[in-house]
């Protein structure tokens, strides 16, 4: 793909990744022209119920304007309605979408591209009395991250490095301290902020069993019955293994931050610690955790998960949450028996994340990278959920 493509023909209008995720929040028919490579396209692009997405790479559009056949490829377009040009950074389909305004077409500019895709963060309120909980999304790639805010003091779970300074002022628009930042497990699909958020004066919290996989700079490790006070509210550790050995949810009054273990159209996958090989023993864990350590947690708990799928539709309020005794009769995986539920766990496991083994290494300290270099390699789906079961 060019690089740095010719200006385009004609002013153009632009959409910002924070209108799009508007329009796609609000159930619009959203038609997409993504003029990437195809290996670009497919191994990430923009999806949704509402989405139909139509990838032509941008040297097509090159040579359509040479030889006048702009109405040509219009014609392979799916989809009705205005056309947004997508590309990695807002340069090439600028092109694009001047060259189709030119020929009539109501067409616009995704700005800033994919990479400004992925640094939308957008954050709603969970619907709990124990403290003032924010649900971070990162639509991108499904990333959901929490701050817990009580009486002057705040801690964050799962934040990523991409976003560090959001949390520190979110904390203080909130009138409150950033306390603690605490990682549920070692995580394999983004870089965490544990060391950024350090950098500030926030002590960084590891559960004990994920710290000894290899942690190699200074945590708190936070023992399996422990847990954290901030203000007046209490977080309670609840190891939820299986994902990986050290995976821990906490309890926030009648929520549970669940981490990456149960999610809400499926369950997490086995592999990403152990392998394919550990996977099937992961994936035992991981049955005892969702029919043994789940059962004790009553149907009301408000499951807040680690990450949302594409396909994944939030609640009224704009979270993305559900009840235990919903995700009990919702998910089929917890209607299995043991051995059967590992045969279809390990038996169709996606695709790993992109970069895993090196973000893996930046997140335990063996491996570093500088921010540019760590915004690059999560970029792209998670991937930490199984298939659907």
């Amino acid at each position: 793909m060019t690089e740095n493509p010719p200006d385009p023909p004609a002013e153009h209008p632009s959409l910002s990744a924070a209108t799009l995720k508007e329009r796609l929040d609000a159930g619009d028919t959203v038609r997409l022209l993504d003029v990437r490579d195809r290996d670009e396209f497919e191994t990430w692009h923009i999806d949704g119920p509402t989405v139909t997405a139509t990838q032509l790479p941008f040297a097509k559009f090159l040579q359509a304007k040479v030889t006048g056949d702009v109405d040509g490829l219009l014609d392979a377009v799916a989809g009705e309605g205005p056309i947004t040009a997508v590309c990695a950074r807002g340069e090439a389909s600028a092109f694009v979408a001047g060259l189709l305004v030119d020929h009539g077409v109501d067409a616009r500019n995704l700005a800033d591209g994919m990479e400004g895709w992925a640094r939308l963060y957008d954050a709603h309120e969970l619907p709990t009395d124990a403290a003032t909980i924010l649900q971070y999304e990162r639509p991108a790639s499904g990333c959901l991250s929490y701050l817990v805010v009580s009486d002057g003091e705040a801690v964050v779970i799962d934040p990523l490095r991409a976003f560090t300074d959001r949390y520190v002022a979110d904390a203080a628009a909130h009138d409150a301290t950033l306390t603690y930042a605490v990682d549920t497990h070692i995580h394999a699909d983004h870089v965490s902020g544990l060391r950024q958020l350090a950098d500030h004066g926030v002590e960084p919290v590891v559960p004990a069993p994920a710290v000894d996989r290899g942690v190699t700079f200074d945590v708190t490790a936070l023992p399996a019955d422990g847990s954290l006070s901030v203000g007046a509210t209490t977080l309670d550790a609840l190891p939820l293994p299986g994902h990986t050995t050290g995976m821990t949810g906490f309890r926030v009054g009648d929520t549970l931050l669940s981490g990456d273990s149960i999610f809400l159209e499926s369950v997490a996958r086995p592999d990403l610690e152990a392998g394919d090989e550990g996977a099937p023993d992961l994936a035992r864990t991981l049955y005892e955790t969702l029919t043994e350590r789940l059962a004790e947690l009553p149907d009301e708990t408000l499951v807040a998960p680690g990450h949302h799928s594409e396909t994944t539709e939030p609640a009224d309020d704009g979270t993305y949450t559900a009840r235990l005794g919903e995700l009990r009769d919702r998910l089929p995986a917890l209607a299995l028996d043991r051995e059967r539920f590992v045969e279809r766990l390990c038996g169709d496991i996606p695709p790993r994340p992109a970069n895993f083994e090196r973000i893996v290494a930046i997140n335990l300290g063996t491996d570093t990278a500088d921010d540019d270099t760590a915004f690059e390699l999560e970029l792209g789906p998670n991937n930490c959920a199984a298939a659907p079961l």
